[in-house]
């Protein structure tokens, strides 16, 4: 959520930001807000000076009672002005009322390092290793996952229809290998505490992180309990201090935890659902900071980083590429997609998204620390990253390191928590 004392002081620099996102309906709607705004804070100030006329007038009504003397005139004034602040009370509750409507529709400003466009601006900022080339014809990790007795996904079309596949055996061994491991790396060498989150999360909580109001044709509801089932694990985690004031001493606070993650991904018909490429579950490792805003531009490359080196210690080519300001999701001030590159399906897979999100996600869920003892509280700063999201890390892995007999290796990191160096086909 943006600041709205920002906005009123400087209108124009905001909609010049949302326009550049491409947030026409939003940057449209800055007038609006300022209007609710202005009209909220004069209703506050009208109704406070009527309030201290009728504090005067009861005064005068009482000395009138002492000495005998007809107040009626001071009693309808009275009720006249008590009537007179009912009506601004509810203009002051309808305008804060809307204005928090808006506010909760309106993304985040790019920060000003982010390029304009769509996503045909983003540009490719790094690259690592070379794409292998194969001595033979690629095969798709569909192909490979069946040959190999691995993915089943006609039985997860079965159990709950598309976008739900089976992992079997050493394909579920592999997936569980990899979520162990990432989360092994994070909390041993990249200083993250281990959260076990729930899955299921309140509408509040769902709004503090901005899936909601946006999202919700894209999420999944459980109407009964009023639960919605989290779509990434940075859900629970950003909300995990709502409504705590924290210390300066307590950050930063950096945060792992593994989640399936359920999307509907609407809209998305049709575009990448062979295999495992689109899913409406699927498995992530996911990291969120709490930090200073000092430190929060900084942590953002430390956590692409982080997102990195497991590609790199995986052998996997990848590339980091910064979003354009179009291609932002709503949260977020600035973000880093690494794609990693699998020869099967011939294209480059995103595995990762890093962003931080300034205090966008802070105002919402009310996250604050005090900088100092006596000094006044602030927003921290929230930054979320993937590291990394499966199933497409599954893939990748599969088809990079396959074999001419149908076979795949195991990269050489997971040998040892497998059990084995090597798939082989049925």
């Amino acid at each position: 959520m943006l600041d709205l004392r920002a906005i009123r002081a400087a209108p124009d620099v905001v909609r010049a930001s949302l326009l550049r996102r491409g947030a026409t309906e939003s940057a449209e709607a800055v007038p609006e807000l300022l209007e609710l705004d202005e009209a909220r804070r004069e209703a506050v100030t009208l109704g406070d000076e009527l309030r201290s006329r009728r504090n005067e007038a009861s005064k005068k009504v009482g000395a009138s009672k002492r000495d005998g003397l007809d107040a009626t005139d001071l009693i309808r004034e009275m009720r006249e002005v008590g009537e007179e602040i009912a009506r601004l009370e509810d203009t002051v509750v309808d305008s804060r009322d809307r204005i928090h409507k808006l506010l909760l529709a309106i993304p985040n400003l790019p920060l000003d390092e982010v390029q304009e466009g769509g996503e045909e601006s983003s540009e490719i900022i790094e690259e690592w290793g070379e794409p292998r080339e194969l001595p033979f014809p690629a095969v798709a990790h569909w192909e490979l996952g069946e040959s190999l007795g691995i993915i089943d996904l006609s039985a997860g079309a079965r159990l709950s229809g598309s976008g739900f596949p089976v992992l079997r055996d050493a394909g579920a061994r592999l997936q569980r290998t990899l979520i162990d491991w990432m989360l092994d790396l994070h909390v041993s060498e990249h200083g993250y505490r281990e959260l076990r989150v729930p899955y299921l999360v309140t509408e509040q909580t769902l709004t503090g992180t901005g899936q909601l109001p946006k999202f919700a044709d894209e999420s999944y509801r459980v109407e009964r309990d009023e639960l919605w089932l989290i779509p990434t694990a940075e859900v629970p985690l950003t909300n995990l201090h709502r409504d705590e004031l924290l210390a300066a001493e307590d950050l930063p606070l950096r945060y792992t935890a593994y989640s399936p993650c359920f999307r509907r991904e609407a809209g998305a018909a049709g575009k990448d659902t062979r295999g495992l490429l689109r899913m409406h579950q699927f498995d992530k490792v996911e990291l969120v900071r709490y930090e200073t805003p000092a430190r929060s531009r900084g942590a953002l490359e430390e956590m692409t980083a982080e997102a990195g080196r497991i590609l790199r210690d995986l052998g996997l080519p990848y590339r980091v590429i910064r979003l354009a300001s179009g291609d932002l999701g709503s949260a977020a001030a600035m973000t880093y997609d690494l794609e990693v590159w699998s020869p099967g399906v011939a294209q480059w897979l995103e595995v990762s998204s890093c962003s931080t999100c300034g205090d966008y996600q802070a105002r919402r869920a009310n996250l604050r620390y005090r900088p100092a003892p006596g000094e006044k509280p602030e927003f921290v700063h929230t930054l979320n990253g993937s590291a990394l999201a499966l199933p497409r890390l599954l893939v990748a892995i599969l088809e990079t390191y396959q074999e001419g007999d149908g076979g795949v290796m195991i990269p050489e990191p997971l040998r040892g928590r497998m059990g084995v160096d090597r798939l082989r086909a049925r």
